[in-house]
């Protein structure tokens, strides 16, 4: 089944005015799935029951929430990896960079190894 996508338009960034627009792909969403049909889907699909999968996945975040706030990458095997990303104010000196430069954080994914290659076959159909 193909990605639906609509078409947006879009001014340049950081112009007065937008500057020249330019009209864009943008992926549409058909829907969503919440925690409750990820373990009944994962439990037709497994021995495990549901009660025992939502206590890893719910786990899975405290752990991961845990160990990126320490600075670690937190590594899901095929599914792909998380860590910390953050930005900050740019100074002129090495010395004036301290904790009060960085402005915000956000926690970035990186696709493993099947999420690319399914990246990779998808199909697109304009809505």
């Amino acid at each position: 089944m193909p990605i639906k996508f609509n078409v947006i338009e879009r001014g340049q960034p950081g112009v007065a005015g937008g500057g020249q627009k330019k009209y864009y792909a943008s992926a549409k969403m058909s829907g969503e799935l919440d925690i409750d049909q990820l373990t009944k889907s994962i439990e037709r699909t497994s021995t495990v029951n549901g009660a025992d999968i939502r206590a890893v996945l719910y786990s899975l975040v405290e752990v991961a929430s845990e160990e990126l706030s320490r600075g670690n990458i937190v590594r899901l095997g095929d599914l792909g990896s998380m860590r910390v990303s953050i930005s900050s104010e740019g100074l002129p000196t090495e010395e004036e960079v301290t904790a009060n430069a960085i402005k915000s954080s956000k926690v970035l994914f990186t696709p493993g190894k099947r999420l690319k290659e399914m990246q990779k076959v998808l199909e697109y159909q304009k809505a």
